[in-house]
């Protein structure tokens, strides 16, 4: 973290009072969401799978994750939308709404994942060892940035940033990063390749990212995921194009240069040879 300066932005804070049956529809996120559940329970769904939540457990969202969330009864969830990276362009960014999926023109405000740092898995569901004191801080912190006044939003950032150290403390192991990686080590890789997909990643760069040298990292991903990195990150860009086809706002150079691929003859060809169909005829039958 050490190219990445850490200064808690709290961007919205509140008691969400909801009735049962209320649902927020699927939305990738900028930014972060913790969430305390408070009273009742629910379900959230991140990358298609899904988590019962009831009262007294957390929910951290990171920043990319397709997510939607579903009330089953009555429910008291004081949350908080942040960033904890610094970007001077903070105040330009916001919590998404529901159905904003595609956020390629919003990259330049996308936070980076805790997750995606060696060492750190912070889980969605968790529940602590002090829970009660962590919940405290968190609706003090609530309540705090509702105060609206500066030294209140002032101690709100504090208490966020010590509520994320205590997750740190709980869910890293930063104190042993010389150890070599074990292929459950590797969660942190779809995300990292996902905030990536235009990009030239080398299998250098990968095995950098995760400490190791090339042949341990691509035998340990191997292990993990069955493919070769290339394979998987080649596969990743291509389920990424076929979202953007979907869409039908895109221009194949436009979708060639969001996939990271060098022309729009070499995406076509790659897109044929992976799907067995051309990226027109791909999106042609989607509106046939």
């Amino acid at each position: 973290m050490k190219d990445q300066p850490i200064v808690p932005y709290i961007r919205e804070s509140d008691y969400a009072v909801r009735q049962p049956g209320w649902t927020v529809p699927n939305r990738k996120l900028l930014d972060y969401l913790l969430i305390y559940i408070q009273e009742g329970s629910c379900q959230v769904e991140i990358e298609g799978t899904l988590y019962d939540f009831q009262a007294g457990g957390f929910c951290l969202i990171q920043p990319g994750e397709k997510c939607s969330l579903k009330g089953i009864t009555r429910t008291i969830t004081p949350f908080a939308h942040f960033d904890l990276f610094y970007n001077p362009l903070r105040e330009q960014s916001f919590p998404t709404k529901p159905g904003q999926i595609e956020l390629s023109e919003y990259q330049h405000l996308m936070q980076p994942r805790l997750n995606d740092f060696v060492n750190i898995s912070i889980p969605i569901k968790f529940r602590l060892n002090h829970r009660s004191v962590y919940k405290e801080s968190l609706l003090k912190m609530v309540g705090l940035w509702q105060n609206g006044d500066v030294i209140s939003q002032m101690e709100a950032n504090h208490l966020l940033e010590n509520l994320i150290i205590g997750l740190l403390k709980e869910f890293s192991d930063l104190q042993q990063e010389d150890k070599s990686l074990k292929p459950q080590s590797l969660n942190w890789i779809t995300s990292y390749f996902f905030n990536h997909l235009s990009e030239s990643l080398s299998l250098d760069d990968m095995a950098k990212r995760a400490r190791l040298s090339p042949s341990r990292f691509s035998a340990l991903f191997k292990v993990k995921f069955g493919v070769s990195p290339h394979q998987y990150f080649l596969h990743l860009r291509i389920q990424h194009a076929q979202e953007l086809l979907k869409q039908g706002d895109y221009t194949m150079e436009d979708i060639t240069h969001f996939c990271g691929f060098t022309d729009a003859p070499h995406f076509s060809n790659t897109f044929k040879k992976i799907t067995g169909e051309t990226p027109g005829n791909f999106r042609k039958n989607m509106f046939i």
